[in-house]
């Protein structure tokens, strides 16, 4: 059985600034190391293959891997390409950021959207990058079947290795990377320099989140196995593993209908 425990960053109590912080963190991990990189043909080929141009990213957070996503799609794939961010607690002040960056290449939904329960009105091939492994099978069953059921792709991309070995290398470069790092992070925060070396709330929150997303992961065989019992007929789903230049593995899985869809 999967081992399964709370995370901070998925409970409605937690205070959002530290919330976004720890994200921010994540948006320049990703961004600094381009960790998801070798997604890009996969999702290339989801998206030509679905023939689309807009990606309804869910589970954002402060963008996560989006920002390099985009820059590599727009120069590479569709100059017209467009991504829009969700999030169940969206980080306003930094989707903000990455809008003005993006001349609105980039734009968000300000309300909170449940990846389980997309409202209609939002269309576009559906991305969780570094997100999946938060749901418990049933609730990741019900982000797989709202995309079928509203007709639409979905590819999902999550980046670590369940082992010993990443969690120690976690415990030991997370609070590194922050020392160092943290006045970097944009947008500005002065909360966050406080919860980071005053009172370190911000690392200790992310190393346990880290911990814990790691003993989550799925693999591509379990998503794949929670897709067939979706749909098997309509849906042509691939799953499979890359590794990037850190050594660091990304599961990931893509499905769109048998016919394309037209965003």
């Amino acid at each position: 059985m999967k081992f399964r425990a709370f995370e901070f960053e998925d409970q409605t109590w937690f205070p959002r600034f530290i919330r976004d912080s720890m994200t921010d963190y994540l948006r320049f991990l990703f961004r600094t190391f381009r960790l998801y990189n070798p997604i890009l043909p996969v999702l290339k080929d989801a998206l030509t293959k679905s023939n689309s141009n807009h990606i309804l990213d869910l589970c954002s957070g402060s963008g996560g891997a989006v920002e390099m996503i985009y820059e590599n799609l727009k120069q590479t794939f569709n100059p017209e390409i467009k991504i829009t961010l969700s999030d169940l607690f969206p980080s306003e002040l930094t989707y903000e950021y990455l809008s003005k960056k993006t001349q609105g290449g980039i734009s968000y939904i300000s309300m909170p959207v449940d990846a389980s329960s997309v409202p209609s009105e939002l269309k576009g091939y559906r991305t969780i990058f570094s997100g999946f492994h938060h749901f418990e099978k049933e609730k990741a069953r019900q982000v797989l079947k709202d995309a079928v059921e509203a007709k639409q792709g979905i590819a999902i991309f999550d980046g670590g290795n369940r082992n010993f070995w990443m969690v120690l290398l976690l415990i030991f470069t997370h609070p590194v990377l922050l020392f160092l790092c943290t006045p970097f992070f944009k947008p500005f925060r002065i909360s966050r320099l406080v919860f980071t070396y005053l009172i370190p709330i911000i690392p200790i929150c992310t190393i346990w989140d880290g911990i814990i997303s790691i003993l989550r992961l799925y693999s591509p065989d379990e998503m794949m196995q929670i897709a067939k019992e979706i749909d098997n007929d309509q849906y042509i789903w691939i799953s499979g593993k890359v590794r990037n230049k850190f050594g660091m593995s990304i599961a990931y899985m893509t499905g769109y209908p048998m016919l394309g869809i037209s965003i």
